[in-house]
């Protein structure tokens, strides 16, 4: 297996039960880089949800989306890279300060307690968005427009990359250049259901378009044979990667 191509495979642990999400981490681990935690899981299980996948020698997205005054998201943030976190997300329409505030407090902790500093990334907007819905909240810029202008905003104030639809990839990677981590979910392979996603791409257009980790859930989790599953969709980003 090419291990580049696992290490950009991010599986989502989109379960409400600590049993099936232990299960799922136990199944796929081999064939998996990073699991991804969200706010339905984390509200269910807390912290000793995360301390299984590191325990089980797996790595941690936390996917809650801080968004709320600086300190505040400073302080969570902070909690985060304590529980051991590879990766965890602010949502960048929280603004420059709030998310500058965040890296600055978390590099200091840091560098105070020894340990590495988890990738901090920003959404953008969500997948399950579209033109039609940035404009019911008032939002007239271009979708497209508005995804730039977020993760250019993200980069400026220190964070390590964006979340974004991999529609946008190749726009932010023109943006942002080399280095800045483009996170997509909304990837479905061709063999799987477009589900609640409305901007979708399959894994090798997404990292031909310059995503750097794809998020895919449903469509391993649900197939027949799960395992079959994540090769298939291994095995298209090692071809996307040249091999």
């Amino acid at each position: 297996m090419n291990k580049n191509a696992k290490d950009r495979l991010i599986f989502a642990l989109d379960v409400d039960d600590f049993d099936q999400a232990r299960y799922w981490v136990q199944t796929l681990k081999d064939n998996v880089g990073v699991f991804k935690i969200g706010k339905q899981l984390f509200t269910r299980c807390g912290p000793e949800v995360v301390k299984m996948v590191v325990d089980q020698g797996a790595d941690v997205f936390l996917d809650l989306k801080y968004h709320d005054i600086p300190n505040t998201v400073a302080k969570a943030a902070i909690e985060a890279t304590r529980l051991g976190v590879r990766i965890f997300n602010v949502h960048a329409l929280g603004g420059a300060q709030m998310m500058r505030t965040a890296v600055t407090e978390v590099e200091a902790y840091c560098r105070q307690v020894g340990c590495p500093r988890p990738q901090m990334l920003a959404v953008t907007i969500l997948t399950s968005s579209d033109q039609a819905t940035l404009t019911e909240i008032g939002i007239e810029r271009p979708l497209e427009d508005m995804v730039v202008r977020l993760a250019r905003l993200a980069q400026a104030a220190g964070c390590d990359g964006v979340v974004a639809s991999p529609k946008e990839a190749a726009l932010i990677h023109a943006a942002c250049g080399d280095g800045f981590a483009i996170v997509t979910p909304g990837v479905r392979p061709a063999f799987a259901a477009q589900d609640d996603q409305k901007r979708i791409m399959t894994p090798a257009d997404a990292i031909a378009a310059g995503a750097t980790a794809l998020v895919i859930g449903r469509p391993i989790s649900a197939a027949a044979d799960p395992l079959a599953a994540a090769g298939q969709i291994l095995a298209e980003i090692s071809a996307a990667l040249g091999g």
